[in-house]
């Protein structure tokens, strides 16, 4: 059995009692960073027989390897570095050769930094768009950009600090006077939630250097004004 199982995105409690469970029952563990996930297993007193990474530099060997142990009968867990795999995450080859290998998978359901965000965002949730990152070329985002702006639903976007300012600022551009919130930091010590108009958020973004994993949640075209 492959169990496709939700960590939390940043406070420890969020892990289910069934994910812990369902975690110290497997015979190998299937993680982005080992040493990352290896601080989470530790904390919660679990102490796999094995321990094997698996990134978006993992090649076909360490599929067939994953797959390999499942034929033999193992229970094998796929955790990502924080949040619900296979969600803007590595691990979509390894899911779709267990399928075609006709191998049983379950999912243990958690938090999720799209859901999380969409939910604090103020914004309208009945339909929306997860787009996860845009391109490191400013073309290519751009260009993706102008095909979002299009979308009369809500739009969920990943950013990294670095690049938060300057993703903003084009955002603004392109989307014109149109409301969004910046989730900063989902359920840590330093959470913290932004609403206004993106060019509201470009200028108060602009004059930082925040840390920690950014969410960006846009509304669709020709939306109200919700945060008056």
């Amino acid at each position: 059995m492959l169990s496709i199982v939700a960590t939390p995105i940043g406070n420890l409690k969020d892990l289910s009692l069934r994910a812990i469970e369902v975690l110290k029952a497997a015979d190998v563990i299937v993680c982005e960073d080992t040493r990352h996930t290896g601080k989470l297993l530790e904390h919660f007193e679990i102490r796999p027989p094995k321990l094997l990474s698996f990134h978006e530099h993992s090649g076909p060997g360490r599929v067939r390897e994953i797959v390999t142990l499942l034929q033999e009968g193992k229970r094998v867990a796929l955790v990502s570095d924080a949040g619900s795999p296979l969600i803007s995450d590595p691990g979509f080859p390894l899911l779709r050769e267990v399928i075609r290998e006709k191998l049983p998978v379950e999912v243990i359901p958690g938090p999720s930094a799209v859901t999380a965000a969409l939910s604090v965002s103020g914004l309208p949730t009945e339909r929306f768009t997860f787009w996860g990152f845009l391109p490191a070329k400013s073309g290519q985002r751009r260009r993706e950009l102008e095909a979002a702006t299009n979308l009369e639903h809500t739009v969920v976007f990943f950013e990294t600090p670095h690049r938060i300012a300057k993703v903003l600022q084009e955002m603004a551009e392109i989307c014109g006077e149109r409301e969004a919130a910046l989730c900063r930091e989902l359920t840590k010590k330093f959470e913290e939630v932004s609403r206004g108009t993106l060019k509201e958020l470009a200028e108060m973004f602009g004059k930082r250097k925040p840390l920690g994993e950014m969410v960006i949640v846009v509304a669709g075209k020709g939306r109200k004004r919700i945060f008056e």
